[in-house]
């Protein structure tokens, strides 16, 4: 090995270490909670005690399908060594944000043969705001982007060695990735696609195609067997369409500029721009389609020809067909699934992906007014994202976000919940925080829309009699979180669901109901 290409390790490990220590830095208290994250976590600890991948935040304790069984498995795993779910995403995604900083940087390196672009796109995702507070997290996207730039660079390695091992590995990889997320089903795709259009016999096409569903369809295959067995479904999903609301588009169009412009005082006066961001949005999709479309038609229409950088064009695609598989999932199979930042943070690597594969092509076009530009772009982006993730480590810093704040772990309606005997039964409106805190498994309050299918539950009212017959025979206690300041809608069925029932405890807008004494 060289001192530069010595070096150049060295660099991206220090880089990684970096980025480890800002997640550990930014979260003393844990990494941020949300509903979703405490059913890993749920789900991990489950695992553990021996009674399978279940929903152990819910008094259901059902099987889980909803969410694929990577990320809760990784956190089991670790587990064995004595350290709770809880404390090990913690310690999984301050290693997963370095780790992924280090593979960034050998993707970088070999898509452009430089080995300074490749720490330049380490450093720009270390200093990424958005793509820092995804790690910051407890969630499963972190371990999601791990397995899908593993998966690249062994895909880039088989069409660079043209060994089969590296197939099967990138299809493993792909299959890890599903098993973390299902919008792993997007990577599979591509790669698939990629294969096809890049390969310059059919004989090679095929092959390979085979190798890889053969592959990686197992693991597919497995989880949605075991599902279909324990739960009649294969992922949770129904087919029902519900078109993408306003609100959901403009959570989107919120993340990708924040992305873009890390700056909040220019973000600020480009949105007030009227269809400023979708406008640029959809001629960034428009150019990336044409530029993929044109690379890969002409090499499968001219096998003959040179072939396209496969990382650089596997990574347009990709970010085509995730977009494309999230909104398909929006319209057609889960209406609760948003544009937020974590369902887009895939598609945040890859653009940067696809910065540095641009820099790289406009410095070699040799002209000294081009270079001065790349490299005065470079240090504006690296130096205005620097100082919008300084921000948001301060930020992370000074508490705890979503259920680590302390209004939850201090609160004391918790508090109440955890002092009741053992076979009372909680309903509540916010099941994750109760088991988190009050060490509780709750049930869930009926509700008038699915928020899956989007469509009306059938037997609302019927649940709503049952619950407060529950909290009136003194089995049973109804607790309401953030009680007046939900929407109207809301609002509506708490006070349904509280009639006639008696106020026990009332702090903060927390307040539970039981039976009168």
């Amino acid at each position: 090995m060289t001192k530069s290409r010595a070096a150049s390790f060295l660099t991206l490990g220090l880089l990684a270490v970096l980025g480890t220590s800002l997640i550990l830095y930014a979260t003393p208290q844990g990494l941020g909670l949300s509903d979703d994250s405490i059913a890993y976590i749920a789900g991990a600890r489950s695992i553990l005690a021996g009674n399978g991948y279940r929903e152990a935040w819910l008094a259901s304790n059902q099987p889980v399908t909803h969410f694929p069984p990577g990320f809760s498995s990784i956190l089991a795993l670790i587990g064995l060594g004595g350290l709770d779910p809880l404390r090990g995403t913690r310690f999984l995604n301050s290693i997963l944000f370095g780790a992924n900083s280090f593979l960034l940087g050998l993707l970088g390196w070999r898509m452009t043969r430089s080995q300074i672009a490749g720490v330049v796109l380490a450093i720009l995702f270390v200093v990424n705001a958005s793509l820092f507070n995804v790690h910051a997290v407890a969630m499963s996207e972190p371990l999601y982007i791990f397995f899908s730039l593993a998966a690249f660079l062994a895909f880039s390695e088989y069409f660079r060695s043209e060994k089969n091992i590296w197939l099967a590995a990138a299809a493993c990889l792909v299959a890890f990735a599903y098993l973390t997320r299902y919008a792993g089903l997007a990577l599979f795709l591509t790669f698939l696609i990629t294969l096809v259009l890049l390969h310059d016999t059919w004989k090679k096409r095929l092959t390979a195609a085979l190798i890889f569903i053969l592959t990686a369809l197992p693991f597919l295959l497995g989880w949605s067997i075991r599902n279909k067995i324990v739960a009649d479904n294969a992922t949770n999903r129904t087919l029902v369409y519900h078109p993408i609301t306003a609100e959901n588009i403009q959570t989107g169009i919120h993340n990708f500029s924040e992305f873009f412009i890390p700056v909040e005082a220019w973000r600020r006066a480009l949105i007030k721009i009227p269809d400023f961001f979708p406008v640029f949005l959809m001629t960034l999709a428009l150019a990336l389609l044409i530029w993929v479309s044109w690379k890969g038609l002409k090499k499968f229409f001219q096998p003959a020809g040179e072939r396209p950088e496969v990382l650089a064009f596997a990574n347009g695609l990709y970010i085509l067909g995730y977009l494309a598989s999230i909104i398909a999932t929006m319209l057609l199979f889960d209406a609760s699934t948003k544009f937020k930042l974590r369902i887009l943070s895939p598609v945040y690597v890859s653009l940067l992906i696809l910065l540095v594969v641009l820099g790289c092509w406009l410095w070699e076009r040799r002209s000294q007014a081009v270079r001065i530009l790349v490299v005065t772009g470079a240090v504006l982006i690296l130096g205005l994202s620097a100082y919008d993730a300084a921000g948001a480590v301060a930020k992370l810093h000074k508490g705890g976000q979503g259920y680590a704040s302390f209004q939850w772990y201090d609160s004391q309606a918790m508090d109440f919940l955890s002092g009741l005997p053992e076979d009372i039964r909680i309903y509540t409106n916010q099941p994750g925080p109760v088991y988190l805190y009050a060490g509780r498994p709750s049930h869930v309050l009926p509700d008038l829309i699915d928020p899956v299918t989007g469509l009306p539950r059938e037997g609302y009212a019927q649940g709503v009699e049952a619950l407060q017959k529950d909290v009136r025979s003194g089995k049973a206690v109804l607790a309401l979180f953030k009680f007046g300041s939900e929407s109207e809608d809301v609002q509506t069925i708490y006070m349904q669901l509280s009639n006639g029932l008696y106020l026990v405890h009332d702090t903060h807008g927390d307040k539970i109901y039981a039976a009168q004494p």
